[in-house]
């Protein structure tokens, strides 16, 4: 493989933004591949696909580097050399690259990749955390498959498609996509490729929604005509996949904290021909107090700390913190505690997180039914998916009953 100059520079560019400024991974990138319209899929990708790597191996890489935060642009240059010498790139005489010790880097390489902590690139911190709560041996199994590079998977608007039209019509647009078993509506595509640009996606016959995520919405066990509340909706990928299983008939009422996030909900379901979305933000607490008794079912996707899906988000596992998910845990219980009451008698509420941390899943529930705000729900299932298990996102999802009368 040939390096060229302008697409080292450009990723070493957002690296620079991502490790020094706090700068999303996914938002840098999108202003890296901006910068030259004369770029090709393939330049386009090594750009995405370098950084993103950099970033999931930031501890190990600088590690063998020899290289601490905040990085200088000759750190950077140093972690690209790790990253290229150990792909069995041939590093290019450059001023920006210092002569490079390959043997050394690959010795240091081998030694560090004895060590949890080094070979799958994460925070001590984090690694404490993942064996207290799921055990040494489930742990290492996970940890590993969330540095994977996620699938690309898509979900079928049944309301405009079905899944053998669309997987012919992706197949003329040059895009093999294959079924998944045990997700009905998914397809997952054989090589990456820039789905957004094809005719298919502008008229809403698909979103990309990973596999495991795709459950959620089929867990709620919605049926058309009902009254559904989405309570934590964000940009709505689960409402319009609820709003697809309900056939566009009945309610879906899409409240989130961030108006922005719903403006795009709204884009979305034009292009996918939903309406029977009512997208409301939460600026009061007056709200969600108005929808108190009134759902025959609520979704709560509730804030997490995405543990379950670091393989599509790696720079997460910098970001984080364990105060962080300590917080975040209270948020759940009061967002729990609040919008249960938005059920009528006899309705049924899932509670779901993309992660894979027992003590925001099962145990959030079982909190939540001995507290007097649970009093009245059962427990009628759950869920838990594992990223080492399915090959997708973690995910934990729980099917709640209110038995009052």
């Amino acid at each position: 493989m040939r390096l060229h100059r302008n697409l080292v520079f450009a990723t070493v560019d957002a690296l620079s933004e991502i490790f020094n400024e706090g700068k999303y991974a996914d938002k840098m990138i999108e202003k890296a591949l901006k910068r030259d319209k004369r770029w090709g899929s393939r330049d386009r990708s090594f750009i995405a696909e370098t950084t993103y790597d950099i970033v999931r191996w930031k501890r190990l890489y600088s590690e063998i580097a020899e290289v601490k935060a905040p990085y200088s642009r000759e750190n950077l240059f140093r972690l690209f050399a790790v990253w290229a010498t150990l792909r069995g790139i041939t590093l290019p005489d450059w001023k920006q690259i210092e002569p490079t010790p390959s043997r050394r880097i690959k010795g240091k390489f081998d030694e560090l990749s004895k060590i949890r902590k080094y070979r799958e690139s994460i925070p001590d911190w984090m690694d404490e955390m993942g064996v207290k709560e799921l055990g040494e041996k489930i742990w290492e199994k996970e940890i590993h498959a969330l540095n994977e590079q996620a699938p690309v998977v898509l979900r079928v608007n049944t309301l405009n498609i079905s899944r053998d039209n669309l997987r012919s019509i992706l197949k003329e647009e040059q895009i093999i996509a294959e079924p998944i078993k045990g997700y009905p509506d998914a397809l997952q595509l054989e090589e990456r490729a820039n789905v957004f640009k094809t005719d298919a996606f502008k008229k809403g016959y698909f979103e990309v929604q990973d596999a495991n995520s795709q459950l959620v919405a089929k867990f709620l066990e919605v049926e058309p005509g009902m009254r559904v509340v989405d309570t934590c909706a964000g940009a709505g990928g689960k409402t319009l996949h609820i709003a697809a299983i309900m056939e566009n008939k009945g309610q879906i009422i899409a409240t989130d904290i961030y108006e922005n996030k719903l403006k795009e909900l709204k884009r979305r379901a034009k292009r996918a021909g939903v309406h029977n979305i009512d997208p409301r933000p939460i600026d009061t607490t007056k709200v969600v107090k108005k929808l108190y008794g009134t759902a025959d079912r609520v979704l709560i996707d509730a804030p997490c700390s995405g543990l379950g899906v670091l393989s599509r988000n790696p720079d997460a596992k910098w970001k984080l913190q364990p105060e962080f998910i300590e917080n975040i845990k209270k948020t759940q219980a009061e967002i729990l505690d609040t919008y249960s009451r938005i059920l009528k008698p006899g309705g049924k509420m899932v509670y779901a997180t993309c992660s894979v941390l027992p003590s925001e899943n099962q145990e959030q529930v079982e909190k939540f039914l001995s507290r007097e705000a649970g009093k009245n729900f059962k427990l009628v299932k759950d869920k838990k998916l594992l990223s080492s298990v399915t090959g997708y996102d973690g995910f934990y999802m729980a099917l709640l009953e209110n038995t009052e009368k």
